[in-house]
């Protein structure tokens, strides 16, 4: 069985608990792995502002992927890669939004845009990404900088149907699919969650097959499929455990650390 060299975590739902806590358990898995040698990082949705405040009690020096990993940012939050959303794929994500009455976020490098602020989960991502929105009338000014768009809506079965739609829509455009329930990303095509593993792989100069990946949600299974190893959440869907080799606890069970108490134990050093 092929030793664990590397750990590239989700963070909402998988590393941190329902109330974007990160618990002392997990943090000192975290630092259980740095000390047996084996790498650690993370990606998420999120934008890099809001993982900044994980990089010091993780103790993290490999870069992280934030934009679902279609952004390569190091710990001292200096853009490695950065990709952008084509413009003409970027309109038409805001048409098909609104056509599924979805509230519409635009993320650039450093900005997160909103036109509707009693939107029903803007305070719950100011909370989250600890950063407040900039309010505008306007998204086309921003159609040429954007690192990742947002479909929010509290209609999952709706948002679903606006995340085949989007597929469809877009083809090889632009990547679309949710990061929670509540959250459509459109992000920069050719690159996710499994690109992002794949490329800090070859930084740290192991095979695909020595890394285990962690998460929750659709936007988790990209790094599911080019990892030797992938956990699932015990609060993903049945859909995402699926595709899984293995399941552990829920993130209010401390799930994050069980799996990484695990992986020492099976590399013989827990």
């Amino acid at each position: 069985m092929t030793k664990i060299s590397l750990v590239v975590s989700d963070v909402d739902g998988t590393l941190l608990t329902k109330d974007k806590t990160l618990t002392e358990r997990a943090r000192s898995a975290v630092q259980r792995l740095h000390k047996a040698g084996i790498g650690f990082t993370i990606t998420s949705s999120r934008p890099a502002i809001g993982m900044r405040f994980l990089i010091e009690p993780l103790a993290l020096w490999l870069p992280i992927g934030p934009f679902n990993g279609s952004s390569i940012v190091d710990p001292e939050m200096h853009p490695v890669e950065q990709h952008l959303i084509p413009a003409s794929a970027a309109e038409r994500s805001l048409k098909i939004l609104r056509e599924f009455g979805a509230d519409i976020w635009l993320f650039t490098t450093d900005k997160w845009l909103i036109d509707n602020p009693s939107g029903k989960y803007v305070a719950h991502e100011e909370h989250t990404i600890r950063s407040a929105p900039t309010i505008v009338t306007d998204f086309a000014p921003y159609l040429t900088s954007a690192c990742k768009i947002v479909g929010a809506s509290a209609d999952a079965a709706g948002l679903e149907r606006c995340e085949k739609a989007m597929q469809e829509a877009l083809g090889s455009a632009a990547t679309a699919v949710r990061s929670q329930t509540y959250y459509l990303d459109i992000t920069p095509p050719g690159f996710d969650k499994g690109t992002f593993v794949q490329a800090i792989a070859k930084r740290v100069g192991i095979s695909t097959d020595a890394v285990a990946t962690i998460g929750d949600m659709q936007n988790d299974l990209a790094m599911f499929r080019v990892s030797g190893t992938s956990i699932a959440m015990g609060n993903a869907t049945d859909s995402v455990k699926d595709q899984a080799t293995h399941v552990t606890a829920t993130n209010e069970q401390d799930g994050f650390a069980e799996a990484m108490e695990v992986i020492l134990k099976r590399n013989a050093v827990g």
